[in-house]
């Protein structure tokens, strides 16, 4: 089938609001933390919604798209989560993680215990579809699908920072649980857990700086 075109909406701003644009939003961004504490308070649903809308404009292999998100705000499922995902942290904090990686978690203040996935009003569970299905139920070939699936996650997590709210990126391993839970299919696989909401008062988080641009970076 030929593929239609349209015309491309694109908007041209002079040099110098382009350049305030870029440093406006980086200045955004640099604000960005994750958060693992969270408030109870509610989130409207179209928030979350949008947020969900924006990640899917990602860019993808072929625009299979191959990926699902399910937003969890119902307070009975958000709890078999946090079971199933404490029982793999108990499991990876004491038998699978090897000593440096515990090493590299000490400082951030991580264990198996992840009140967050009840505290927050939204988890919102990625996943990674691993291939697709025709109507006559055949498989269709997806390409580039875990590439695809982390430009869209990273730009839900920063479509909710633009919303002015907090998040917190949690990958539990094995994260199978979440098509049982969910009701997801075989082809769909668990990519990311993002938790979503407003910062508990007086959160702290970690004193940690980002890399330089020259250490991140190199024009040639």
């Amino acid at each position: 089938m030929d593929t239609q075109f349209s015309p491309l909406q694109f908007r041209e701003y002079p040099i110098e609001k382009m350049q305030k644009r870029a440093l406006d939003f980086f200045n955004l961004m640099r604000q960005r933390r994750t958060v693992r504490d969270f408030s109870d308070r509610d989130v409207p649903r179209d928030i979350i919604e949008n947020c969900i809308r924006t990640a899917g404009t990602a860019p993808s292999g072929a625009n299979m798209q191959p990926w699902h998100f399910v937003a969890v705000q119902d307070a009975e499922i958000k709890s078999q989560i946090r079971e199933a995902a404490e029982a793999e942290e108990k499991e990876f904090y004491e038998n699978r993680a090897p000593d440096d990686w515990l090493q590299a978690l000490e400082p951030l203040g991580t264990d198996p215990e992840k009140p967050f996935l009840e505290t927050a009003p939204w988890l919102i569970a990625i996943f990674a579809e691993t291939y697709g299905l025709n109507e006559d139920s055949s498989r269709r070939k997806h390409y580039y699908v875990k590439e695809s699936v982390g430009i869209a996650t990273g730009i839900l997590i920063t479509a909710v920072h633009n919303a002015g709210l907090v998040s917190l990126t949690h990958t539990p391993s094995p994260m199978a649980f979440l098509n049982g839970i969910l009701d997801r299919p075989e082809n769909e696989k668990p990519f990311l857990l993002l938790a979503a909401g407003y910062p508990a008062e007086k959160v702290q988080v970690p004193d940690i700086s980002k890399k330089s641009l020259n250490e991140i970076a190199t024009f040639v």
